[in-house]
């Protein structure tokens, strides 16, 4: 077969002082880090790449590496399928605020010149590549939420990536798989913005988020993305102090097919009815909704086929994060700090979101039940960019610090008020 060498990636690698092996391991553990998985790639992998023997990899893959090197994959020299080898272009920085402005302005006017370019005697063609595509940049939104939670620029990229999928539906022609699909990936990231402005506790967008992705959902009939959206519902709802509506939202996720077919989307949806049975002070509610949770993820086939918003979140540490809530809510403070600590044991490294939230309630229990100085010392763990820049984050640690005011005095009241002081600083 004839092959052209990626050249790009091998001046990458040479740059950076990547051997075929090292990148190998590098990107096995960013796929880790995203799926929950480790990858399985080789120095042959890698090497398979520099030869040209295989131009464009698998969509995980990619996104891994991309991870790993800072760069889309077509700047390292790799050429989607279907696609001929161009001159590659040499990566730049781009103003993100211009990257965001033009985003969705640019691949609408493309999209007219292709309808409209004399000559043409056939409008596009829509295919599942461009699903991919999409698909591909919704991994990257997923692991920007768990890296950096709820900020404005994510709840803002996610929303012109839903705007970028909705124009491609009348870029051309497509099957009606394909428009299903692009409705499920408009769908999806709106559901995202949703996510990233309830985690910033900007509720209004995220109920404007979320009327919009519901009707994309029912368009798409993916019966998964509409569990995402009723569930991310229910949860913010219930950070609204909203039970009712909380339960009433995520009992429509509950009662999906999906949570009939897959017993982890039973799970998520039960933990999360638990952490709202402990918001409306249901003690009974709360404990027999987590062990049901319990049961359903045991029941739960590893193997099945998921979506990788599932995969790169749902898991034992975050049965036990909603059980921390849960408890924390209803006042029982020793079990709440004991799932906080198997939580803080099990989170996967790319979870930096949900170990600061995670580390702040433990913060909480362990004040609640006398230990300042313990309390302290955790709290002082939470990264300064996190108690800083993440709403829900920094809420708590300011309440934290108003509860050790009131039940403490002297050194430790000190020790916090100058920690908080040097993270304003560094902020």
């Amino acid at each position: 077969m004839d092959t052209t060498r990626n050249t790009v990636l091998e001046a990458w690698m040479a740059e950076h002082g990547y051997s075929s092996n090292r990148l190998a391991d590098a990107v096995n553990r960013a796929l880790e880090r995203l799926t929950g998985r480790h990858g399985g790639l080789d120095g042959s992998s890698v090497r398979d790449w520099k030869a040209g023997r295989v131009t464009w990899p698998k969509s995980a893959t990619r996104t891994a590496l991309e991870d790993v090197s800072g760069l889309p994959a077509v700047a390292l020299g790799f050429v989607p399928r279907g696609r001929p080898p161009s001159a590659p272009a040499t990566p730049q920085q781009e103003d993100p605020d211009m990257k965001r402005r033009t985003l969705v302005g640019g691949i609408a006017v493309a999209a007219a010149s292709a309808l409209a370019a004399p000559g043409t005697a056939v409008p596009r063609r829509i295919g599942m590549s461009d699903v991919t595509r999409l698909q591909e940049r919704f991994a990257e939104i997923i692991a920007s939420d768990h890296r950096h939670g709820g900020h404005l620029d994510i709840e803002q990229r996610a929303a012109a990536l839903a705007d970028e999928a909705l124009n491609l539906q009348n870029s051309g022609s497509a099957s009606q798989r394909v428009r299903s699909s692009l409705y499920a990936s408009a769908a999806a990231f709106r559901s995202s913005a949703m996510w990233a402005a309830i985690d910033g506790r900007r509720y209004d967008d995220a109920e404007a988020h979320m009327r919009e992705a519901q009707a994309l959902a029912e368009m798409s009939g993916d019966q998964a993305i509409k569990f995402r959206i009723w569930s991310h519902a229910g949860t913010m709802y219930r950070h609204m102090g909203r039970s009712a509506d909380a339960f009433a939202a995520n009992d429509v996720a509950r009662n999906l097919h999906v949570t009939r077919r897959d017993p982890l989307f039973a799970s998520l949806g039960l933990a999360r009815q638990a952490a709202i049975h402990g918001a409306a002070q249901d003690r009974s509610g709360a404990r027999q909704a987590l062990e049901q949770a319990q049961e359903a993820m045991l029941r739960a086939d590893p193997a099945d086929h998921r979506p990788v918003w599932m995969l790169a979140f749902y898991d034992q540490a975050e049965l036990d994060s909603l059980a921390l809530s849960a408890y924390l809510s209803l006042g029982d403070y020793p079990t709440a700090e004991y799932h906080a600590h198997r939580c803080l044991s099990a989170l996967r490294p790319h979870m930096v979101r949900s170990r600061a939230i995670t580390t702040t309630r433990l913060a909480h229990s362990q004040l609640a039940q006398g230990a300042a100085e313990t309390a302290t010392a955790t709290a002082m763990r939470v990264p300064s960019d996190a108690a800083t820049r993440h709403a829900r984050v920094s809420r708590m640690l300011q309440e934290f610090g108003a509860a050790l005011r009131a039940t403490a005095s002297g050194t430790i009241v000190q020790t916090w008020t100058e920690h908080t002081a040097a993270w304003r600083t560094a902020a």
